[in-house]
C-alpha cells in the first residue's frame, strides 16, 4: 500500500510541476502521440521478455521492463490530459501516476471484482496501490542498477522487473480510452 506520506509528496509535486512547466494540462490529446507511446512500451516489453527468456542480459531486462511502465504510464496520463515535460521525466510520470491515476485505477479494479463486493475496496485499493507503487519501485532499481552496479544484476531482479512490467502494462492499458474514427474518446 502506498504510504500516506507518498501520497502527499506527489501531491505537492505534482502543484510544483504543474506551475514550473514540469507536467503541462493538453487542451485535447493528439492520437498519434498516444500512439506512439503504447507502441514504445509495446516494443519495450517485448524487447524485455526476449531478452529475459534467452538470458542475454538481467540489466536490459530491467531497463526495458521499466521502460514498458514509463511509455504506458505516460500514455494513461497523457489520455487524461497531461503531458509531461522534460526534466525529471520519471520522477514526475510517477507522481502524476499517484495524482492522476490512482483513483481512476482503483475505480476501474473495483468494477472488476464487483463479485466479491465485501472485499473489493479493500482489494482494489491495495491492488492499484501496489501497481503504482511498482513502477516507483521499477524505476528506483533501473536506475540503481543501469548506474550504480556493475554485473551483480541478479535473474531474480529482472525476472520480478518483467513480471512487474507486464502486470502494470496490462492494467495501465484498461484506463486508456477507446478510439474512434482517429480520435481519443
Amino acid at each position: 500500500m502506498l504510504e500516506d506520506t507518498r501520497i502527499k509528496e506527489a501531491e505537492a509535486n505534482v502543484k510544483d510541476y504543474l506551475d514550473s512547466g514540469m507536467l503541462k494540462k493538453t487542451a485535447k490529446p493528439d492520437i498519434i502521440v498516444k500512439n506512439v507511446l503504447i507502441r514504445n512500451s509495446k516494443e519495450s516489453l517485448k524487447v524485455a521478455e526476449l531478452l529475459f527468456k534467452n538470458d542475454y542480459s538481467d540489466l536490459w531486462t530491467i531497463v526495458c521492463s521499466y521502460y514498458s511502465m514509463y511509455y504506458i504510464a505516460n500514455a494513461a496520463l497523457y489520455c487524461k490530459g497531461y503531458k509531461v515535460g522534460d526534466r525529471i521525466t520519471h520522477k514526475v510520470t510517477a507522481d502524476a501516476l499517484i495524482v492522476y491515476m490512482r483513483k481512476q485505477l482503483k475505480d476501474f479494479l473495483i468494477d472488476e471484482y464487483e463479485e466479491a463486493k465485501e472485499d473489493a475496496l479493500e482489494i482494489a485499493g491495495l491492488k492499484a496501490d501496489e501497481i503504482i507503487k511498482s513502477f516507483d519501485y521499477e524505476r528506483v532499481k533501473r536506475s540503481r542498477i543501469q548506474y550504480d552496479t556493475g554485473e551483480e544484476a541478479k535473474k531474480s531482479k529482472a525476472e520480478t522487473s518483467f513480471k512487474r512490467a507486464k502486470e502494470f502494462v496490462f492494467e495501465m492499458e484498461k484506463l486508456l480510452p477507446k478510439e474512434k474514427r482517429g480520435e481519443l474518446l
